[in-house]
């Protein structure tokens, strides 16, 4: 009873401490390069063919007293990184120091004591409730596997717990199914907060809530935390939460951490890529940007594999500005900023850190497509478009020119088109067409005997041709003329029948 006491009092007395300043926390976790790769095993004898790479190589730290919010896809590890630091699950390499002491590869035994600073708030409510205990089964479990005597003892002390998380302690009998979800998340955060840990780790803890019991549930945390002096790792998907209630954020991608910063530099000012993406699909409730063009920006495509990741950035496969460097080597977590850490090789909001790089991947143009205009950069962009635009305006101008002088040129062949054939009678005994028909003077005697009556005939041709479209007679004396490359332009006179009516209206004409 006396140890209790002493804890709880000096648990009362660190309170002011976790407090202070940020500048002046000390920190409570580090990670570096933590690793967790699940095995794939096949064939008789379960040889390892392969490994999801759930966590691949991440580095942060947390400060006492603050919150640090995981965002990031399904599937990117962070459910398992919050497994890993908690040491629910062993991590294949790296290291995990807490307060001080490497808790990397402890035992079971030895983790045991550690168990009362280092709490777990779960993603289902139900699923890690036992439906076959009550509610003071349940909350009490912590007590006598720690063998914690509280003062007053268990029962008090859990109707104690379940008051502070808004619950009637008359619920000390009931069983987890006479709850709603709302509800059973506030009895697994009453049983997380039993031994007054100094880390709370909270996978998804609102996830599944009505949006009134998230806001229920997010100010108790914000409560409990000013209180208690709690440190959070708070691991969600939804970053209007996330904003709400940390204090940094990291954003993870594939098992990787792309950014790390202060949560007013991160949504005001995002770096990296994949960040700004995710910036983009928080809603905004503003009734004025009613109508306008969003500037959502649509990722193409799924996460790639955690079994075959990509090489070098994992995000270049769906990144609009990956280059030939993204590809082949990896970006490093580095600062460019204070407080703000980035691992991208082309950044935003800040000066490109690879800018010999400037050829595109195919498959970040095929990105850029779903990305708006905005977002893009716009000074080449735009510079292009006026240069294009520069390009399209005198095309109009210029073509009205061309068409009036093709209605002039139309109108010219029409005048001259008689003056053509009167020529084209002419030339027949001149030298020039002498020497073009030398190469085929045989196969051409044969047709030679129908031009005879066609004299008639082109006489007769020249009233119509006035009347009639000017293409046909115009081919006709280029045909009698040169003989040579359209042999079927010879029988169009013959085997036009209208030649036979029209005899009648030329003789007079050449009487």
């Amino acid at each position: 009873m006396s140890e209790t006491k002493k804890t709880d009092t000096a648990a009362k007395a660190a309170v002011p401490e976790q407090a202070s300043a940020p500048d002046e926390r000390e920190v409570l976790l580090k990670v570096e390069n933590l690793t967790k790769h699940f095995p794939i095993k096949k064939g008789i004898l379960r040889r390892q063919v392969g490994a999801v790479k759930a966590v691949d190589g991440i580095d942060f730290e947390v400060r006492k007293g603050e919150t640090l919010g995981v965002v990031g896809e399904s599937g990117c590890g962070k459910s398992t990184m919050g497994r890993v630091i908690t040491r629910l699950q062993d991590p294949t390499g790296g290291s995990i120091s807490f307060e001080g002491q490497d808790i990397t590869r402890l035992s079971t035994g030895e983790m045991r004591p550690l168990r009362r600073d280092i709490q777990m708030i779960f993603q289902d409510p139900y699923g890690s409730l036992n439906p076959r205990h009550t509610i003071g089964s349940i909350v009490s479990a912590p007590f006598r596997l720690q063998g914690v005597e509280p003062e007053g003892g268990v029962k008090k002390e859990v109707q104690r717990l379940l008051e502070l998380v808004g619950l009637s302690p008359e619920h000390y009998n009931r069983y987890p199914h006479e709850f709603s979800g709302g509800q059973r998340q506030r009895i697994g955060i009453a049983r997380a907060l039993a031994l007054k840990p100094k880390l709370v780790v909270a996978d998804e803890p609102v996830s599944a809530l009505d949006v009134s019991i998230q806001a229920q549930v997010v100010n108790l945390m914000d409560d409990l935390q000013q209180e208690l002096g709690l440190t959070y790792v708070i691991i969600a998907h939804d970053l209007s939460v996330v904003r709400h209630v940390s204090d940094r954020i990291a954003v993870m991608y594939l098992g990787k951490i792309v950014e790390l910063a202060d949560r007013n530099a991160l949504y005001e000012a995002p770096m990296h890529p994949y960040t700004k993406a995710l910036m983009s699909a928080v809603p905004v409730p503003d009734t004025k940007r009613r109508g306008q063009r969003s500037e959502r920006i649509l990722l193409r495509g799924d996460v790639p594999s955690p079994i075959a990741p990509p090489s070098g950035c994992r995000f270049h496969t769906r990144c609009w500005k990956a280059t030939e460097i993204c590809r082949t080597t990896e970006p490093q977590l580095v600062e460019l900023k204070l407080g703000q850490r980035v691992a991208c090789h082309h950044p935003e909001n800040f000066a490109d850190q690879a800018p010999q790089d400037t050829v595109l991947l195919s498959a970040a143009k095929a990105a850029s497509e779903l990305v708006p205009d905005a977002v893009l950069a716009g000074e080449p962009e735009a510079a292009a478009k006026s240069e294009a635009v520069t390009e399209t305006s005198p095309e109009p101008a210029t073509d009205a020119k061309p068409e009036a002088a093709a209605e002039e040129t139309k109108a010219e062949p029409e005048a001259k088109s008689e003056a053509a054939k009167e020529t084209s009678s002419e030339p027949e005994p001149e030298p020039e067409p002498e020497p073009e028909p030398e190469p085929e003077p045989e196969p051409e005697p044969e047709p030679e005997p129908e031009p005879e009556p066609e004299p008639e005939s082109e006489s007769d041709a020249k009233p119509e041709a006035a009347a009639e479209p000017e293409p046909e007679p115009a081919a006709e004396p280029e045909a009698e003329a040169t003989a040579e490359p359209e042999p079927a332009a010879e029988p169009e006179p013959a085997a036009e029948p209208e030649p036979d009516d029209a005899p009648k209206s030329p003789k007079p004409k050449g009487k």
